[in-house]
């Protein structure tokens, strides 16, 4: 894939649709064109050359710039394009992922509703009563893990319907 080459340091330039990665051994430097860039770097368009470029930071194992990782080294987490030891505050580890998750933080419950069946509050032996919490809209991000936002338990009608329904 080399369209130019020296013979120290291997490859100066390659093909239009290849890139150029470099990689230093002591003092020495070699170019190789490759279809795709290794872990630890990302592929840069240019007019003249394409390049491989290193990640910034070394826990990254894979980047979209130089700046903002998408996937971190084992032993670290990714959370808005960076990877950390431990997550932030307010995140919580995603082991699968090795990601952190915005935490949702949910207000209060609300008082339970009034007693229901198939949305009458007359009738039937048993019917279902529901409460809910609402999230402060500052507090929950795209994606957050949230507890429960409503919950449901059943409950005794209290009354029957005029007319005898039941």
């Amino acid at each position: 894939g080399c369209v130019l080459c020296s013979e120290d340091n291997g490859c100066i330039t390659c093909h239009h649709r290849l890139f150029l990665l470099i990689w230093r051994d002591g003092i020495r430097q070699y170019g190789m064109c490759v279809h795709t860039c290794p872990p630890g770097y990302f592929g840069v368009r240019g007019l003249e050359v394409n390049r491989c470029t290193k990640c910034r930071s070394p826990s990254c194992e894979s980047c979209f710039s130089k700046d903002f990782c998408m996937k971190c080294k084992d032993k670290f987490y990714l959370h808005k394009g960076q990877c950390f030891r431990q997550c932030p505050p307010s995140t919580t580890a995603q082991p699968g992922t090795r990601e952190c998750q915005e935490m949702c933080e949910p207000g209060p419950w609300s008082e339970w509703s009034a007693c229901t069946h198939e949305g009458r509050t007359c009738g039937c032996k048993w019917g279902v009563e529901t409460r809910v919490r609402e999230v402060p809209g500052a507090n929950r991000e795209e994606g957050a893990a949230c507890p429960a936002l409503l919950e449901t338990r059943k409950c005794r009608m209290r009354k029957h319907c005029p007319g005898g329904e039941h």
